[in-house]
């Protein structure tokens, strides 16, 4: 039982990870508190199924999606938080104007999809095998593969080439990325469609995980990752990885062992229990001001 529970823990909580790499990367280079990153995360859900609807081919559907979703967070970044930069808005302003449009978003999904679940297909449904008596289903498998794999890509892109450098310079000192050559809106763009493809991956990969998608899984999707950040450590990349696995066990074990209707209260005390005893997350260093 023990086994099973995190099993399935570290499955959900690689595709929060995944969520939360897009969401620490925005914060990470704009210092952006990024509410809309859960509707992006529906949205890529539903411009899957309903591509697939439309065109019966479920993974030209998916790389559809996937446009679709990336181009979506260009827009928020190119139409909206662009402006507020250029017109020296307080960082206030954009976290209010991504709450703004994160419902927006969430209300035009539910005009035009409807308000009721939808049974979502399982194109990963290649059985299942034991393993120490937990069963594992090859979904699992293959979600926790492509989560990896994605993680180390954007590890490596971060880390070790030109445009990971140009997004840390931007993030350590904007004006200084500026005076080196760097196109700093270039990079902030590239950053939301990056946070863009990932959510709509991830939501694709939940949606075929149970099965069913709802106008209700951004708006959790949102508290969780972001306490997922913050318990890794909010702009550590790496940090939010374990954050989300983190997150997606300990969901699993309360489920399993105490309830299921506690699993979504158990990121609001994850994220109180961390603000109180280590507000900078387990791999979080503290900054220090100069005047």
């Amino acid at each position: 039982m023990l086994l099973q529970q995190i099993v399935n823990g570290i499955t959900i909580g690689s595709t929060y990870a995944l969520v939360a790499i897009g969401f620490t990367m925005v914060f990470g280079v704009l210092e952006l508190t990024n509410f809309a990153n859960g509707s992006l995360y529906m949205l890529g859900a539903y411009l899957s199924l309903m591509l697939y609807l439309a065109t019966g081919n479920f993974w030209l559907s998916f790389g559809g999606s996937i446009l679709l979703t990336g181009l979506a967070g260009f827009a928020l970044e190119r139409f909206a938080l662009r402006r507020l930069r250029k017109q020296g808005a307080p960082k206030l302003s954009a976290l209010i104007t991504t709450l703004g449009m994160s419902m927006v978003m969430d209300n035009l999904i539910m005009i035009c999809f409807g308000s009721e679940s939808k049974s979502f297909p399982n194109k990963l449904d290649f059985g299942r095998f034991t393993v120490g008596g937990a069963v594992i289903s090859y979904t699992q498998v293959i979600i926790l593969t492509v989560a990896c794999i994605l993680m180390l890509i954007l590890s490596v892109v971060v880390y070790k080439t030109k445009l990971g450098k140009a997004m840390r310079s931007t993030a350590q000192n904007m004006e200084a990325a500026k005076l080196m050559g760097i196109n700093t809106n270039q990079i902030i763009a590239m950053t939301f469609v990056i946070a863009g493809i990932l959510a709509c991956i991830s939501g694709t990969l939940v949606g075929m995980y149970y099965q069913t998608i709802d106008v209700t899984m951004g708006s959790m999707i949102g508290m969780k990752i972001f306490a997922s950040a913050i318990l890794g450590g909010v702009g550590v990349l790496p940090g939010a990885v374990i954050g989300g696995l983190c997150m997606g066990v300990l969901e699993t074990l309360v489920a399993g062992f105490i309830s299921s209707g506690y699993r979504d209260a158990i990121a609001f005390s994850v994220l109180i229990v961390v603000l109180l005893f280590r507000p900078t997350g387990l791999f979080g260093k503290k900054q220090i001001n100069k005047v």
